[in-house]
């Protein structure tokens, strides 16, 4: 049997939902944005969320529509035309192996600290391996490691919220509570020690913590019921968002001061926990953070590798890409996503501070560029949808097509704000990463104008209309 199949249970869908909110960024990238916004990073991350949520219910309308493992970017092909799928593709599935990079350098580095004997390269290697052989055995398996290591996340940041609030309301016991309180909020300087523009400043600083919500929308075309599963998801992002995100830096931040210096040098859930006396709170993290690593490793394969299939079924990369083996698993796919990856770690260790600099700060913005596509994508969607199959219309955009264009605004705002700042690189990133959008871009007009302008639906993309013709 050739084509992806229905390998993911509904739990692991369930899972992979959840624990896509929850990047290994919320852990370590939170510190610096209390540093810099001080409390107020509560509504840095609360304007981010609510972008999200937006986002996240265009997208969800789309999926319920139409699953398919090219998400978005086989939206945008219909709906905006061939060069916006082949952009937007090719950007996300760059982002992603570019995580790769990131995170298998951060897990090796915790590894390290734990097994010196292995160098923090060999064990990159291991763990990049390892998540790869798992990926290439099946969908299933991807699937269950997803799982567990969501699953691990969960419990840890549900475990650190009910203890830190029963601190902050001091009925914790054996615990150094003192400091303790929700008086930390506003007793430093006042809420927002640094003034309301830092939660401009902050939302930069969280922005990217998000990337991974929309990693549910393409595994659901491999599930046993991809409507009910993009519908669930796109349902449960708010409350997700609220209790993973604003709960616990609401507690981070309770339960110490944002100005506390360990906040930075010890990152903020660790100096939360160290702040209790709670024994080995640094390596209770650490043992977390790897969990949280690992299951970006793991989704970061997955999605990098989903997204070039339905690229290459699409005709806008190599047709190998699109090709399965008997399990269903894009192999090419994911060994050049992979190979990607073992490039841009080799890249990390030997120029740190050039060629892999520029391809972090390159792909940076893509985050915002997805999201932007996706509000440009629901607008025309919409009107394809309600004219072809209106049955299909399961999760609808609330307010359309006002609170469309005013995410879509929201998006421009951020990025114009960004090209002011020079202080934490939010200009070079997104100027970066307008530059190889644009190069990508290029290459998707010149291959539209030697393609002589055909248009293709994707595979995977048939409309109900469609099928009343072939029926």
């Amino acid at each position: 049997m050739t084509g992806l199949q229905a390998g993911l249970k509904n739990r692991h869908l369930t899972m992979i939902a959840i624990g896509g909110v929850i990047g290994a960024g919320l852990f370590v990238g939170s510190s610096s944005g209390i540093a810099t916004a001080g409390p107020g990073i509560l509504l840095s991350y609360a304007l981010v969320g609510t972008l999200v949520v937006l986002v996240m219910r265009m997208l969800g309308e789309m999926s319920a529509a139409n699953p398919t493992s090219g998400s978005f970017s086989a939206h945008a092909d219909r709906a905006l035309g061939r060069w916006a799928g082949f952009s937007i593709g090719w950007l996300y599935w760059f982002f992603w192996v570019v995580v790769l990079a990131v995170e298998a350098t951060a897990g090796a580095t915790i590894l390290h600290s734990w097994i010196p004997a292995v160098p923090q390269w060999g064990w990159a290697l291991i763990v990049m391996l390892v998540l790869t052989a798992t990926n290439l055995v099946s969908v299933g398996s991807y699937g269950e490691f997803e799982f567990w290591f969501a699953g691990i996340k969960v419990v840890a940041i549900g475990a650190f919220i009910v203890v830190g609030a029963l601190a902050i309301f001091g009925v914790l016991p054996g615990v150094h509570s003192d400091k303790a309180s929700f008086g930390n909020l506003s007793d430093h300087g006042g809420f927002l020690p640094h003034g309301p523009g830092a939660i401009l400043t902050g939302v930069l600083l969280v922005v990217f913590s998000f990337m991974g919500s929309e990693i549910a929308t393409l595994a659901a075309g491999e599930s046993e019921d991809p409507q009910r599963a993009v519908t669930k998801s796109t349902n449960s992002i708010i409350w997700r968002i609220a209790v993973f995100y604003l709960g616990s830096i609401l507690v981070v931040v309770s339960l110490v001061p944002w100005n506390d210096p360990t906040i930075k040098e010890k990152g903020s859930y660790v100096a939360a926990l160290d702040s209790l006396g709670i024994a080995h709170a640094g390596q209770i993290m650490n043992f977390i953070v790897l969990t949280s690593v690992l299951s970006c490793l793991n989704s970061g394969l997955y999605t990098a590798s989903r997204m070039a299939f339905s690229l290459g079924e699409r005709g806008d990369a190599p047709k190998m890409f699109a090709r399965t083996t008997s399990r269903g698993v894009p192999r090419t796919a994911i060994i050049a996503s992979v190979l990607f990856g073992f490039v841009a770690v080799f890249f990390n260790y030997k120029f740190p501070d050039s060629v892999f600099l520029f391809l972090v700060n390159s792909s940076g913005a893509v985050a915002l560029f997805v999201w932007l596509v996706i509000c440009f994508s629901q607008l025309r969607m919409r009107k394809i949808i309600q004219t072809e199959a209106p049955e299909k219309l399961v999760v609808k955009m609330w307010l359309y097509p006002y609170l469309t264009w005013a995410a879509a605004g929201v998006i421009v705002f951020v990025l114009g704000y960004m090209l002011t700042d020079t202080e934490h690189d939010g200009r070079e990133t997104v100027l970066l990463s307008l530059l190889v959008a644009a190069i990508v871009l290029v290459i998707a007009f010149v291959k539209e104008k030697v393609r002589g302008g055909r248009t293709a639906v994707p595979a995977d993309a048939v409309t109900a209309a469609d099928e009343v013709k072939a029926g």
